[in-house]
């Protein structure tokens, strides 16, 4: 007969179970700078500091520089196996893997790591690929979507009638993809709904990117200036030349400036817009910034603002509400999932620079008890969106496990 385990044995099981070995698969990661890949890094790094054993199959920084490497991602030692990549020359930093080429370095990798799980970060081409070569071994995959249809037509070159036909059939191949998963993921609620509506699946489940809260620091304190502050990649559909107009519309008075933290192929068409609206002394881009630089400018903002219609979550917002800002945001895709208006900040009408000023303005001259409460209110909604929550839920979908609250 099978003696009883102890409670000591139990809460050791409980405690420590098996560690499994991941493979994820990105389209876009270090040194790529956008949304989809730092929820990559940190998702990688937080799996090894709880145990887990890491590979990550990316795109090669340059054509010459590829193979397996450890490197060091968000503190932690993560293995990379770098993929021999192309630049995509329309793009001012992406490169690219050869579509023709993804399964077979799927196989490659697959065959060297022999994962558990293999958690792909889109479909386009690293993740359709591997999704097809773990299908085949009986490999369970999960798969997160990151992307918007605004996020690729910029780069396409194509005329509108041909970028339809190309998003009709790369959205067909994705639900091809995502039939071959154990789970689909995506930010947010509101992701989810949008994904659900695009293409025929159901059951898509949304987690947050999540992020570690205590790396941030929010300053209750009033401010001796007006700073508007935007991190985020410099593309077409983060609309900061609405922000740019709503500039225009602010009482002179409250002398607002803007730092533009990011970079991105619209940057020289803001440079020249702000000559030209006439507030190119107010508006300063300070293109890619370290990350203890960045933490600085969103603690020392009085808000926040981003314009962006094509957010599926926005980490950059969620580090504005650790950091303690008010934020004022474009009423658009999941953006209201973070903004609730009037607690932590506004929305405004997506494009109507107007309405952008006049929810900016509000935000600007409320009495120091307001702002502090909307400074709270931030700080406060972010708390569910904490890293640990993010993998905690990951894990049960790696093993199979009920997903927890």
């Amino acid at each position: 007969m099978t003696e009883p385990a102890t409670p000591d044995d139990s809460a050791a099981d409980a405690v420590s179970p098996r560690p499994l070995k991941i493979l994820i698969g990105a389209d876009t990661f270090l040194p790529h700078v956008n949304g989809a890949a730092r929820f990559a890094e940190r998702l990688a790094a937080g799996l090894v500091e709880r145990g887990h054993d890491v590979h990550v199959e990316a795109p090669s920084a340059t054509h010459s520089h590829h193979g397996t490497f450890v490197e060091t991602i968000e503190g932690q030692p993560v293995t990379m196996h770098r993929i021999p990549a192309w630049r995509y020359l329309p793009h001012d930093w992406l490169t690219f893997v050869l579509p023709w080429m993804s399964k077979h370095y799927a196989r490659r990798v697959l065959d060297e790591v022999q994962p558990d799980v293999v958690h792909i970060q889109s479909h386009i081409v690293i993740g359709r690929g591997l999704s097809r070569e773990a299908a085949k071994r009986g490999i369970p995959i999960i798969a997160t979507n990151h992307v918007m249809p605004e996020n690729v037509l910029d780069f396409t070159t194509l005329p509108d009638f041909l970028n339809r036909i190309v998003l009709k059939l790369a959205w067909a191949d994705a639900e091809r993809t995502f039939r071959l998963t154990k789970a689909v993921t995506t930010p947010t609620r509101r992701a989810a709904d949008f994904l659900e509506s695009t293409i025929d699946i159901t059951g898509v489940v949304p987690i947050s990117c999540g992020l570690r809260a205590s790396n941030y620091t929010a300053d209750l304190t009033p401010r001796d200036g007006n700073r508007l502050v935007f991190v985020g990649r410099l593309t077409t559909e983060k609309q900061i030349d609405v922000v740019l107009r709503a500039m225009t519309l602010l009482d002179p008075a409250l002398e607002v400036s803007f730092d533009i933290v990011g970079q991105g192929d619209q940057r020289r068409n803001l440079e020249l817009l702000a000559e030209q609206l006439g507030i190119s002394g107010r508006v300063r881009f300070h293109g890619h910034t370290t990350d203890d630089e960045l933490r600085g400018f969103l603690t020392n903002a009085s808000m926040f603002v981003i314009a962006s219609i094509a957010e599926l979550q926005s980490i950059a917002t969620m580090e504005a509400m650790a950091s303690g800002l008010p934020v004022v945001a474009a009423d658009a895709v999941a953006l209201p999932h973070l903004v609730h208006d009037g607690e932590n900040g506004y929305l405004f009408e997506p494009g109507n620079a107007e309405d952008l000023a006049a929810k900016i303005t509000t935000v600007l001259t409320q009495t120091p008890d307001e702002r502090v409460r909307m400074q709270k209110a931030s700080l406060d909604g972010v708390k569910v969106h904490d890293i640990a929550r993010t993998l905690n839920t990951f894990e049960a979908l790696y093993r199979g496990e009920p997903i927890p609250e």
